[in-house]
């Protein structure tokens, strides 16, 4: 190998050596330009198959909610009043009930004497309290749904109105919070749920003295009581304002003047729009993968190495780059598959014990006229509806069916070759989670590399060997001009 120090550049033949060896070099190097260039296919290819999975995992996510029963049995539940605000689950029966509240429900709450109290109008709450109240019981009990609850603690050297009134709503776990109110000078101290949970009396009970005599808290409580409604005439009371009846859930926001008209039915609106929109989103990845799968290749239009792009323009990498990755996945095998596989699944037959819904063409869903579509779905929403109306579990049956065999469900059908054709696109192009010998096109991409790199060691030595043909070159001319002009001075030197 000849040192690059070493190397003669044409001071005796008069040639440009480092041209020429350059000019050798770049068509020795073709062969590797098309590995490059083969790489960067491949991992154009790789990235399009990842993005065609993430499309296919978008779409999966729309299954979950397809799958629940309430989206095809769904309620509604309207009220002739703005007293009563309502909604039904799908177990709700449908028909008119009728309400009437007498009661609304509300919170224990005691309040102090702004006259009585030990601290005067404008008093500053965060100020540190006198010695006098440093080691003084803060105590009291109340009632919850556990039943007698008790909370007890001492005040501290240090510690302000606030931080006592603080204490109260730790110490009793959010159940109780007080405060004081600066403007109107006075601390209030209420439950913070509403409801009577002490049949024999008040929510709070044995207030220590300091709220009795320093802050002196009224011995009256309001509050403290549950809701009083009639449900068709039968009398009942909850502890809030809101109640959980047959399917329904009740909110009371005003008393009411007599009875008042509840109607449940069903809600086809919400199952036809989910529907609807469930086959838009999967007429999407049809587009999608159709646009992938039918693209045009242009395959005088290959990568453009980093090199190439040194002598182009950004316009011109652009306009280039726009075809040469166009038709990275033109009539691939396994999303052809897919979407025929598909296509299979929505018009497959199932065993419908619950109706005579066997087929999605049943429920109005059919392929569109246009083939050049490629499969796509569209909807009759009359028929739809009428079919929820008529039969909503059927409808549910023909589409989520969980059950194995004839029986299984249209789009538990189409989920399974969701999966299968994301999984052999794993097998393929990987994930960005995998290495490069987890898949298939990483370990190509791996053995190209490796080729690249022993290329380049071959290259390398190439390029050693002309430098050491032409330095030889070099130092035979340089010999033989040496010789020349010894010849000639000799010569010259007889004629003399």
């Amino acid at each position: 190998m000849i040192n690059n120090n070493m190397r003669l550049t044409g001071f005796a033949s008069g040639m440009d050596i480092n041209q020429m060896v350059k000019d050798l070099m770049k068509a020795e190097r073709l062969p590797l330009q098309k590995m490059e260039q083969n790489q960067l296919w491949l991992t154009q290819k790789r990235d399009a198959y990842r993005e065609v999975n993430t499309k296919l995992l978008d779409f999966k996510t729309q299954f979950l909610d397809m799958r629940m029963s309430s989206t095809y049995m769904s309620k509604t539940a309207s009220s002739s009043t703005e007293a009563i605000s309502v909604s039904a689950n799908n177990q709700a029966s449908e028909g008119n009930y009728s309400l009437d509240v007498n009661q609304l429900a509300s919170a224990a709450i005691r309040v102090s004497n702004p006259e009585g109290t030990t601290f005067g109008e404008g008093y500053d709450a965060e100020q540190a309290l006198g010695q006098e109240y440093v080691g003084q019981e803060v105590s009291f009990d109340y009632y919850n749904k556990d039943g007698l609850q008790s909370v007890s603690f001492t005040i501290e050297d240090g510690d302000s109105l606030n931080d006592v009134l603080s204490r109260i709503s730790d110490e009793s776990n959010e159940d109780v919070r007080a405060f004081y109110d600066q403007t109107s000078n006075r601390v209030f101290m209420e439950r913070t749920e509403t409801g009577n949970y002490n049949a024999n009396g008040n929510e709070f009970n044995n207030l220590s003295a300091f709220f009795t005599d320093s802050l002196n808290v009224s011995t009256t409580e309001q509050g403290g009581e549950d809701a009083i409604f009639q449900y068709n005439g039968i009398d009942m009371t909850s502890h809030n304002n809101e109640y959980q009846l047959n399917g329904l859930s009740l909110h009371f926001n005003e008393t009411t003047n007599g009875p008042v008209n509840v109607t449940v039915q069903k809600d086809t609106n919400q199952a036809v729009e989910k529907i609807k929109g469930f086959i838009e989103k999967y007429n999407e990845l049809i587009d999608f993968v159709n646009e992938k799968v039918g693209e045009e290749r242009f395959r005088d239009y290959p990568p453009l190495t980093e090199d190439q792009k040194k002598e182009m323009s950004e316009r011109e990498i652009e306009l280039w780059e726009e075809r040469s990755k166009s038709g990275e996945l033109r009539n691939d095998g396994i999303l052809r598959r897919g979407v025929s596989d598909m296509r299979t699944a929505w018009y497959g037959s199932v065993d419908n014990p619950n109706g005579d819904l066997n087929s999605i063409i049943d429920v109005g869903i059919t392929t569109t006229s246009n083939w050049r579509e490629g499969g796509k779905l569209e909807v009759d929403e009359a028929k739809l509806r009428e079919k929820l109306q008529e039969d909503p579990d059927a409808v549910y049956r023909l589409f989520s069916n969980s059950e194995e065999g004839n029986s299984r469900g249209i789009l538990n059908r189409v989920e399974d070759v969701v999966e299968t054709t994301m999984n052999s696109i794993e097998e393929r192009a990987g994930s960005p989670a995998q290495t490069d010998f987890q898949y298939t096109m990483g370990r190509e991409l791996k053995s190209t590399a490796e080729r690249m790199v022993d290329f380049e060691r071959r290259m390398q030595q190439t390029e050693d060997r002309y430098w050491e043909q032409f330095t030889a070159m070099e130092q035979a001319m340089q010999k033989y001009n040496q010789q020349a002009s010894y010849m000639m001075q000799a010569f010259g030197g007889m004629q003399q």
